[in-house]
């Protein structure tokens, strides 16, 4: 039996105007089908109940509060259900967005080890850009590069093992890292802002690697 990811995707209060986020959930779900994994996609709160049994959560979701007043917080069976999901060892992939999501989920930004922190995180205009690999054994042979945003000073929380980073205003900013949290591993990839970035091949090829190393496949 293949392993299962769950893709949460951005709708309703997940959503914003800037992101595409039925584009790149069908985008991802290609991807990880053709690394090998079963693949469900669900809106957020509808995919943190549906964990038992996965393998993978991945979320590719928006800032439930960057309404004012924020939106009503999350369901308590969505809290639960993440929650659960963490205590037993579910792996995960934070996609771009998501570092700026599930805000309402106190487990979240612990376990994936950044937040975008409104009024300090930024990225330069969207562009074709290329990223630096560490010498991390997750790194590929080839050049990563996409046409894709790259995201800056964001909030580190806990320790990382960075994958990539990008050059802006003289500092390296981690693009991609994974950790461990509990039982659970976790992957970080903030590229990932609409179907172009998906159009890279080493991109395809990194989130391929970072699934497979989340869910121990």
């Amino acid at each position: 039996m293949s392993p299962l990811a769950v893709i949460a995707t951005g709708t309703g209060r997940y959503a914003d105007p800037w992101h595409p986020f039925a584009e790149t959930s069908d985008r991802l779900r290609r991807v990880l089908e053709e690394a090998g994994l079963a693949v469900g996609v669900a809106p957020v709160d509808d995919a943190l109940q549906r964990l038992d049994g996965a393998d993978l959560l991945v979320v590719n979701a928006g800032d439930p509060w960057a309404e004012d007043p924020p939106a009503a917080g999350a369901a308590a069976s969505s809290v639960a259900g993440l929650e659960e999901a963490l205590e037993r060892g579910i792996g995960v992939l934070a996609m771009h967005a998501a570092l700026s999501s599930l805000r309402d989920h106190a487990a979240w930004a612990p376990a994936v080890g950044g937040v975008w922190l409104p009024g300090a995180s930024m990225h330069p205009p969207i562009s074709e850009a290329s990223f630096a690999w560490t010498a991390h054994p997750l790194a590929g042979a080839e050049p990563l590069a996409a046409f894709d945003e790259r995201y800056a000073f964001l909030q580190a929380l806990g320790d990382r093992e960075v994958v990539a980073t990008h050059q802006h205003a003289g500092v390296a900013h981690p693009v991609v890292w994974v950790r461990t949290h509990g039982a659970s591993r976790i992957a970080v990839d903030l590229l990932g802002h609409d179907a172009r970035s998906y159009d890279s091949p080493s991109h395809r090829a990194l989130i391929a690697r970072l699934a497979n190393w989340a869910a121990r496949v």
